[in-house]
């Protein structure tokens, strides 16, 4: 008699968090149920938090509004974007799992097709990755692929992914000025393949379909400043995507980008978004070589005390461009002062805990 098979249990269930901004019903999981539900979820609510939230039945999940935003940080609330998509990292931050998968809320499997593209990103997170030197047969982890004649054997080892970038079908993620003059440009191209971005190499990180290896390079995965009360939207996750990447090309870290596809289902306004964006569009023509020229000096050894260092020569080099990146310098040592409060290093939390008592165990009663 054949014996019954060992449910399988989802790769990485215990170890990883879905992080979803939203200012709406979460319907949408229900296209993702057979692969999301295993997980838990960490919804951070935008908005009005005095709105109810319906989450399916059946999910594991926490929910956090502003009113739970500020109670948590206390002053400290202030790094925390509001009527913003960057409002996600607050869930990056309250998150204790190893890694995070943040989606967002328009976006499904493509249709008809059952891609569990968080399967994807799980591969690429754990497999290394190869930024020093370019594999022209892509990422030569995969199952059918290696590196090719010529490639050094000694770089060959490669060095740990800290984050896989997802791409999208249909509803391109273009800036407002391309929206405009291709309103009805889909992008129907899906190409099989996952790639290292090169060490010394920038990208337009998007945060709609995004997993990171937050042990890694979680302190960097701040979204700024953005939104209401701020002079800028929409570079929430390009921001986190530069300052992220100048830090993992100093700690030897690697990002990918490719798979998976996820459907984008929900085209924004365009007028509304170049109310948003139009700051940036002049701003990016000072930030981008401002991160391509980055140093970080050698005593950075941790993502933190990258991102300290970059926050300073934030307000050194773009504070003159405009008074907001002032704003936002301090906006990224205020976020360093939450991440670190809320996740002690083991040697800071053993200091903390009273002499004698051991973690976990009551504290013994006075006589």
């Amino acid at each position: 008699m054949a014996q019954p098979a060992t449910p399988v249990s989802p790769p990485l269930k215990d170890e990883l968090d879905i992080v979803i901004p939203t200012i709406r019903n979460l319907d949408f999981l229900e296209m993702w149920r057979p692969f999301f539900q295993p997980y838990h979820l960490i919804i951070v609510q935008d908005g009005d938090p005095t709105k109810t939230i319906r989450v399916p039945d059946g999910f594991d999940y926490e929910l956090y509004n502003r009113n739970d935003v500020n109670r948590i940080l206390g002053p400290k609330a202030s790094c925390i974007s509001f009527k913003d998509s960057a409002c996600r990292c607050f869930g990056f931050l309250v998150s204790k799992k190893k890694y995070i998968f943040t989606i967002d809320d328009d976006c499904f499997d493509p249709s008809g097709k059952e891609i569990n593209a968080l399967a994807q990103h799980i591969h690429n997170l754990l497999k290394p990755s190869t930024p020093l030197f370019f594999n022209t047969l892509y990422d030569p982890f995969r199952e059918g692929a290696d590196f090719v004649r010529g490639y050094p054997f000694s770089f060959r080892e490669g060095v740990p992914t800290a984050i896989s970038h997802g791409l999208w079908l249909n509803i391109p993620d273009y800036d407002a000025p391309t929206q405009l003059v291709k309103p009805l440009e889909r992008n129907t191209r899906y190409v099989d393949a996952v790639m290292t971005i090169p060490k010394g190499t920038l990208f337009p990180m998007c945060g709609m379909n995004l997993g990171f290896n937050r042990e890694l390079i979680g302190p960097a995965m701040y979204f700024g400043l953005m939104g209401d009360g701020q002079p800028i939207g929409r570079y929430d996750d390009m921001w986190a995507g530069w300052c992220a990447k100048v830090i993992c090309d100093h700690l030897n870290l690697g990002v990918k980008t490719g798979l998976p596809y996820i459907w984008h289902s929900k085209a924004s306004n365009p007028f509304v978004n170049l109310k948003k964006e139009y700051k940036g569009i002049y701003w990016q023509e000072d930030i981008i070589p401002f991160f391509q020229s980055v140093v970080l000096s050698k005593e950075c050894t941790t993502v933190q005390k990258c991102y300290i260092e970059l926050s300073k020569m934030v307000k050194e080099k773009l504070g003159p461009v405009d008074p907001y990146f002032q704003k936002l310098g301090d906006a990224m040592v205020t976020w360093i002062e939450a991440w670190e409060e809320l996740n002690p290093s083991p040697q800071a939390a053993a200091a903390a805990e009273p002499s004698g008592v051991k973690k976990n165990e009551p504290s013994p009663k006075p006589k």
